[in-house]
């Protein structure tokens, strides 16, 4: 594991001037990345870790001018080019963790919330992620400044990945042509949440769905329909998968599209009074079976729950107070290589909280994470 790391980080160009570092930029890169993994959340954290581990460090780091200061490490990572630094994240994902035939790669915005500077008149830095669902991986992110520009990074961030054989889902900002085109074209399927941003489709959408699932129900009859009583919430799913009618003609025009689901969700809350109901829909170009499409929809709500909940409670990312947007760039992600590394350790007991404290206390450990392969139990595609 750390020898992919190496080797997709060793073309990451040096920004310092030549001849006068004191310590090798791969060094550096791997110090905060141990460090992050074993609970560091500051430049400060992370050398002084750097000073605690340095015998353990120099068994497989050449160290030739010691531990940097939090300064070097600060500094460094404000002159790396952030584009670069995820480049090489996402060619180490591609090595070390492709996503498998037909999982779902759920892709999302997340808003880094103290991140932004009123001196500098800087709003907060806005991360766009893929997320292997299956595999509980982060495969890679591109940054922007603000929610208002999440639609000019998804297709960067799509480009750039190994999409082929999977389902791509995508809240409805990334419902568009252009981009359902591009999933296409990348050998890969998609599921786009539609809503009034699309406002025509939409329109001809949920009068065709109204009529085939109210009005026409014999006809087509719910594809998916279970209770789920959780959390104090009483809740019934129905979902209809239901293929292009002549009332949606005017839907052909985007690429590959198959069929439109729609879900239907009732919910009774406990010591509310009443239920809601919530209509839900989709377009998609998956010719999968309606019971795989509707777990895909399912499991695009991992992103929230498994990658960027993990990533404010756990390594506290919506705390950290940075204003130097190249810093909070990179360092987003360091939390993410720190992430997917303490993702490996999933057979040993405990939740990735309880493993990032071993990490920093047990040296076996964290070398473990750093150097185990990832067990290759990868179906071949059909």
């Amino acid at each position: 594991m750390l020898s992919h790391l190496l080797a997709s980080f060793a073309t990451l160009p040096d920004p310092r001037c030549a001849g006068r570092t004191r310590h090798r930029l791969l060094d550096i890169l791997v110090i905060a990345v141990c460090a992050v993994v074993a609970g560091a959340e500051t430049w400060v954290d992370i050398a002084y870790y750097g000073q605690l581990k340095q015998s353990w460090l120099a068994t497989f780091l050449d160290l030739p001018g010691g531990i940097p200061s939090h300064d070097t490490f600060r500094r460094v990572f404000s002159l790396l080019d952030p584009q670069q630094v995820e480049q090489c994240f996402r060619q180490w994902m591609a090595t070390v963790a492709p996503p498998l035939p037909r999982e779902v790669v759920a892709v999302d915005g997340k808003t880094l919330r103290r991140s932004f500077d009123r001196g500098r008149a800087q709003g907060p830095l806005h991360v766009v992620s893929a997320f292997a669902t299956e595999q509980g991986l982060s495969l890679g992110q591109v940054a922007v400044t603000g929610k208002g520009q999440e639609l000019t990074a998804i297709p960067m961030l799509l480009s750039n990945l190994q999409l082929a054989n999977t389902i791509v889902t995508l809240d409805a900002l990334g419902c568009q042509q252009a981009i359902a085109r591009q999933l296409v074209a990348q050998q890969a399927d998609y599921i786009l949440a539609l809503k009034g941003n699309q406002g025509r489709y939409y329109r001809a959408v949920k009068a065709y769905c109204h009529t085939a699932c109210c009005q026409r129900w014999v006809e087509y009859p719910a594809d998916y329909d279970a209770f789920d009583h959780r959390h104090g919430r009483r809740v019934r799913r129905r979902a209809w998968v239901l293929p292009l009618g002549e009332e949606l003609a005017g839907l052909r025009a985007w690429p590959g599209l198959q069929a439109i689901i729609v879900v239907e969700t009732i919910r009774q809350v406990q010591h509310q009074p009443g239920t809601r109901a919530e209509w839900r829909y989709y377009l998609t170009s998956c010719p999968d079976a309606p019971a795989v499409l509707i777990q895909a929809i399912r499991r695009h709500w991992a992103i929230e729950n498994s990658l960027h909940w993990v990533l404010d409670v756990v390594f506290r990312e919506d705390e950290a107070r940075s204003r130097d947007r190249v810093a909070t760039r990179n360092f987003a992600v360091l939390r993410k290589l720190a992430f997917n590394l303490l993702q490996q350790g999933k057979h040993q007991p405990g939740s990735l909280r309880t493993r990032r404290r071993n990490a920093g206390w047990n040296d076996n450990y964290l070398t473990r994470l750093l150097t185990c392969a990832r067990e290759n139990n990868r179906a071949a595609a059909p």
